[in-house]
């Protein structure tokens, strides 16, 4: 597409999203619109050059601004969070699917070209997901239908949302099944961080309180596989140009356990914490990882950043906004 087509990011003001629109306008694009319910002070990424609009996208007026003159439109807009956000507002999760459903209607009658749907690993058929040493997902595997209930259920309609309005309106509706996105400039505290962010955040704590502690949910064994953001905003738009039209996971295949997860953190900080086991705390499913025969397949890539790697880097970023004050010790 033309740098001067007009690029419309829903969601711009998460973690996701913010770093697409940082993205894009570092490879030239200068007509962006960056859509969020939440007030700007709140927006984890803010630019002054990109048209900048606060609308609740699950009202059907607000989606038609979002898509209005459009060519490339991303939603990534979804009221979510970690798993203890996820097991405790089923409803709140099932409600984006008004985004979805208003985007897509919007993209429709505004002749949007092209339409990206971030959608989720917690799709996939719980059945799949009960051993800690499961073998990784492919995306066949989300049917039979036992997504995770609520968040995974609004995922796996929404999938078919797109995948219906492609068929019969001829919307060019592109899914990709996001595992675990990780990095800085995202939720890092207040009950909607994901796991690495949480670790990141109590082994800083810890390292500098000096009450060398940690609470672990469940007993630490449940396995996933984490990808850091700038492979997942590298995929998404590889996938969003491509004639791909099937959902396709975009995650990495390197797979840890939390216990893992928790001595790669220990290690970049030059700690050592005793370990408490939270057994009544969402954990969500024993194992998670992503299979990618298909995205090799098809795009000859995967993600590929080290989970070391990302890690530090997300670890050094939450400890300076621990130090600046955001959180208090």
């Amino acid at each position: 597409m033309a740098k001067d087509q007009l690029i419309s990011v829903c969601g711009a003001g998460g973690f996701i999203g913010g770093a697409l629109v940082a993205d894009l306008r570092s490879q030239g694009y200068t007509r962006i619109r960056a859509v969020d319910q939440k007030p700007f002070d709140q927006w984890y990424q803010r630019f002054d050059d990109v048209e900048n609009l606060v609308l609740d996208l699950q009202e059907k007026a607000a989606c038609y601004t979002a898509a209005k003159d459009v060519h490339t439109l991303y939603n990534l807009a979804a009221d979510m969070g970690g798993m203890g956000f996820i097991e405790n507002n089923k409803a709140l999760c099932m409600l984006s699917v008004l985004i979805n459903t208003h985007l897509c209607m919007a993209a429709r009658d505004c002749g949007v070209e092209r339409f990206f749907y971030a959608s989720s690993a917690c799709v996939y058929n719980g059945d799949k997901q009960k051993t800690f040493d499961v073998p990784a997902l492919k995306e066949a595997d989300a049917y039979p239908a036992l997504p995770e209930d609520g968040y995974g259920w609004e995922k796996l309609f929404s999938e078919r949302m797109c995948r219906h309005f492609r068929e019969d309106f001829g919307l060019k509706a592109r899914v990709a099944r996001y595992h675990n996105v990780y990095g800085p400039f995202g939720t890092w505290d207040g009950g909607r961080e994901k796991a690495p962010a949480a670790v990141c955040r109590k082994v800083a704590l810890a390292k500098l309180s000096g009450k060398l502690e940690i609470d672990i949910w469940g007993t630490g064994d449940q396995t996933r596989s984490f990808m850091y953001i700038t492979d997942c905003v590298q995929g998404t738009q590889m996938l969003t140009n491509s004639d791909f039209i099937e959902p396709i996971n975009i995650g990495s295949a390197e797979m840890v356990s939390i216990n893992q997860l928790v001595d790669i953190v220990e290690e970049i900080a030059g700690v050592k914490l005793q370990r408490s086991y939270k057994l009544d705390a969402p954990k969500g499913v024993n194992g998670r990882s992503s299979d990618n025969t298909l995205i090799k397949e098809v795009f000859n890539w995967e993600p590929n950043v080290r989970l070391r790697d990302g890690m530090e880097k997300t670890y050094a970023w939450i400890y300076d906004e621990i130090v600046k004050g955001n959180k208090s010790l």
